[in-house]
C-alpha cells in the first residue's frame, strides 16, 4: 500500500541492476566498454558518411542521423549507469531531463526508421523517379521533421510528471528515469499520464510501425515480381539491414511501453531497457556496415587517411 504523505521533490535514488558490490564493478567495466564501442562505432560511420561526398544520398543521410541518435541515446543512459556504482542519486531536475531526452530519442528514431522505409520503398518500387522524389531537399526535410516531432513528443509527459507528487519512498526501481517506474512511486492520479502514453504510443509508435510495414508489403511484392533470383537478392539486400533494426527497435519498445503500469515488473523492464540502451546501438553499426560495400569502401578510405 502506498504511503499517502508525499516527499520533497529534490532527488531520487536508483535501485540499479544489483546490490552486490563485486557485480556492480563488473557491470561498470562491461557497460563502460560497450559505451565506448557504441560511440566509436557510430562515430566512425558518422565521419565516413560526412567526409565522403559519394555517400551524401538519402539512405546514408538517414543512417548518419541514426548514428547521432545511437550516440545521444546511449550517452543519456549508460554513463549514469556506469557511475551508479559510486553515486546512485539523481536530482529531480536531472531525472526529468533524462526522461525528456529518452522519450525524444525514441520518438525521433521511430520517425527516422519510417523515413528510411519510405526511402527503400521509392528506390525499389519507383527507381526511375527516385532522384526526383528523394531529392536532397526532401531528404533533409524528412530528417528535420523527424527530429522536431521527436523533440516535441515528450513535452506532455514532462509537464504532467513534473507536477506530480511522489510517495515517501523515493527509490526508482530502475537504472534510469522512465515513465513506468516514476508512476509506480507517485501518490498522484496517474490516469492522465497513462492515457497520454497510449496516445503518444499510437500516434508515434503505432502509425510509424504501420507505415513501415506497409512500405515493406509493397517492397516485398515488388521484389517477388522480379524474375531473376540475383535481382531479387540484390533488391532485398538493400533492405535487410534496415528491416533488422526495425524488428529490434519495435520489439523492445513494445515490451517496455505498450502495457499498463499495473503490470510493471522491474526485472522485466530492466532487461528490455538494457537491450534498447546497449545492445541495439551496439549492433546497429555492424548491421549497417558489414554487408554495405559503400560503407566498407568508405571505412578503408578513412583508415588510409
Amino acid at each position: 500500500m502506498r504511503p499517502e504523505e508525499p516527499f520533497n521533490k529534490t532527488e531520487f535514488v536508483f535501485q540499479g541492476l544489483t546490490d552486490n558490490p563485486l557485480t556492480q564493478y563488473i557491470f561498470l567495466l562491461i557497460f563502460l566498454n560497450i559505451y565506448l564501442i557504441i560511440v566509436c562505432g557510430n562515430g566512425v560511420i558518422f565521419v565516413v558518411i560526412w567526409q565522403n561526398s559519394q555517400l551524401h544520398t538519402p539512405m546514408y543521410i538517414f543512417l548518419l542521423n541514426l548514428s547521432i541518435i545511437d550516440i545521444a541515446s546511449t550517452s543519456n543512459i549508460l554513463p549514469k549507469l556506469c557511475i551508479m556504482v559510486f553515486i546512485q542519486t539523481i536530482s529531480f531536475e536531472d531525472c526529468i531531463t533524462q526522461l525528456y531526452l529518452f522519450i525524444s530519442f525514441v520518438c525521433t528514431e521511430a520517425f527516422l526508421l519510417a523515413a528510411m522505409a519510405y526511402d527503400r520503398y521509392v528506390a525499389i518500387c519507383y527507381p526511375l523517379h527516385y532522384i526526383i522524389i528523394m531529392s536532397f531537399k526532401h531528404t533533409v526535410g524528412l530528417s528535420v521533421t523527424a527530429w522536431m516531432a521527436g523533440l516535441l513528443s515528450p513535452v506532455g509527459h514532462v509537464t504532467l510528471i513534473s507536477k506530480m507528487s511522489f510517495c515517501a519512498s523515493h527509490v526508482i526501481g530502475h537504472f534510469y528515469c522512465d515513465i513506468s517506474p516514476l508512476l509506480k512511486i507517485s501518490c498522484s492520479n496517474i490516469y492522465d499520464v497513462e492515457m497520454l502514453t497510449y496516445v503518444v504510443g499510437i500516434l508515434v509508435g503505432f502509425f510509424t510501425l504501420i507505415f513501415t510495414l506497409l512500405s515493406y508489403v509493397f517492397i516485398i511484392s515488388k521484389i517477388l515480381s522480379i524474375k531473376s533470383k540475383p535481382g531479387q537478392g540484390k533488391a532485398f539486400s538493400t533492405c535487410s539491414s534496415h528491416l533488422t533494426c526495425v524488428i529490434m527497435f519495435y520489439g523492445t519498445m513494445m515490451c517496455l511501453h505498450m502495457r499498463p503500469t499495473s503490470t510493471y515488473s522491474s526485472k522485466f523492464d530492466k532487461c528490455f531497457a538494457l537491450v534498447y540502451a546497449a545492445l541495439v546501438p551496439l549492433l546497429n553499426p555492424f548491421i549497417y556496415s558489414l554487408k554495405n560495400k559503400e560503407i566498407i569502401k568508405g571505412l578503408r578510405k578513412f583508415k588510409g587517411q
